[in-house]
């Protein structure tokens, strides 16, 4: 009764004395007290899982965009004018060099000849007889050029006549196929008007677009792949590229020759085309592995590599990616055999030192980075 009168009523003394004596511990263990602070200070070691990979061969690719087109479009036009009496061709149609597509009305043509015709043999005859008076001397020379000059102008009407009445037959300058008729019987035309439209679909030409930092690695020769809008692939070879860069967009026109021989591939469709530059070695990757330094800004990847003192560091490594598809990234930069960290390289920076265990161990990610405990997994 009396002790618990007692500390009640010094309650206050005692509070000062107690934490008197706790200042006094402090100050008398004080080495302790810096060993304790760089424990809290001490960072745990962190696991990372690894895999071992190898770099492999794979093709170095430049893939553009573009479209196809025929290798030569032309407007066949009337050489002469009148009308349409018939056409020979029909839309669609496969036709060969020189073979007609349409005729034209002959009219008075033939008439025109026959009096062209009659004329040069007048002509001809007033010549003949002028020479021989003036090689007798009973004619002058004058007038035996005159007569000449008449009968080149007989002889040149005629050819002009046939020359017209060849034209009324219009033919095929190239082999082909007639893509539209704009002449039909009965119509009427003159001289230029368009009558036929033919293609020539073989070969095509992929017109496409190479970006001015990939235009060196790109030559006339190089075999390309050629994908169609409907998933179909077709081989090609590249026939030309530009010696100046569009200023506009910079980048330079190429065209990649298409072998069409059954004329079934159409022209005017968009396409892919993956033109293979060169063998490299390259590490395929998830792009999820892919990360920035945080001061250069380059991209790269965290490696762990051993230390001479038995520890293992992360190590992050420059890369240059080369190729990517949906879900993979191939990248250039990482030696031939390399120890990636494809779990916690969110959690270590580059020169931390690292535990490792091997990805094939890991059955499962983790949630967070987990401290060096001994535990098996992540």
């Amino acid at each position: 009764m009396k002790i618990t009168k007692f500390i009640s009523r010094y309650r206050g003394v005692l509070l000062i004395l107690g934490l008197a004596a706790v200042v006094a511990l402090w100050v008398t263990t004080g080495e302790n007290a810096v060993d304790l602070d760089d424990s809290i200070k001490s960072e745990p070691v962190v696991r990372v899982a690894v895999e071992t990979r190898t770099a492999e061969c794979i093709e170095q690719l430049v893939v553009a965009h573009g479209h196809l087109e025929p290798e030569q479009v032309v407007l066949v036009r009337a050489k002469t004018g009148g009308q349409i009496e018939q056409t020979m061709v029909e839309e669609g149609q496969l036709v060969a060099k020189g073979e007609p597509l349409a005729q034209i009305e002959l009219d008075d043509r033939n008439a025109q000849l026959a009096r062209a015709l009659a004329a040069r043999e007048h002509a001809q005859s007033d010549y003949d007889a002028v020479s021989r008076l003036a090689d007798r001397g009973f004619q002058e020379r004058l007038q035996v050029t005159r007569a000449q000059a008449n009968l080149q102008a007989a002889q040149a009407e005629v050819e002009s006549i046939r020359l017209d009445i060849e034209h009324t037959t219009i033919t095929a300058p190239i082999d082909g196929m007639v893509n539209e008729l704009m002449a039909r019987t009965g119509d009427v035309v003159s001289i230029g008007d368009p009558v036929v439209e033919l293609i020539e679909n073989n070969p095509l030409r992929a017109e496409i677009q190479i970006p001015q930092h990939r235009v060196a690695s790109i030559r006339p020769g190089l075999k390309a792949r050629v994908e169609l809008i409907d998933g179909s692939e077709h081989t090609g070879i590249v026939s030309y590229i530009s010696s100046r860069a569009n200023p506009e967009t910079r980048t330079f026109s190429a065209r990649v020759r298409v072998e069409n021989p059954e004329r079934n591939l159409p022209s005017g469709t968009s396409v892919t085309v993956t033109i293979p530059v060169a063998t490299i070695k390259a590490h395929s990757i998830s792009p999820a592995l892919i990360s920035q330094h945080p001061q250069t800004g380059a991209l790269g990847v965290m490696l762990a590599e051993e230390q001479g003192d038995g520890e293992t560091i992360a190590r992050f490594v420059e890369i240059e990616p080369v190729r990517a598809s949906a879900d993979r990234v191939w990248v250039a930069g990482l030696p031939e055999s390399v120890r990636l960290i494809t779990r916690g390289q969110g959690f270590v920076r580059d020169g931390d030192v690292v535990r490792v265990v091997d990805e094939e161990n890991v059955p499962s990610l983790p949630d967070r980075a987990q401290p060096d405990t001994g535990e098996a997994a992540l």
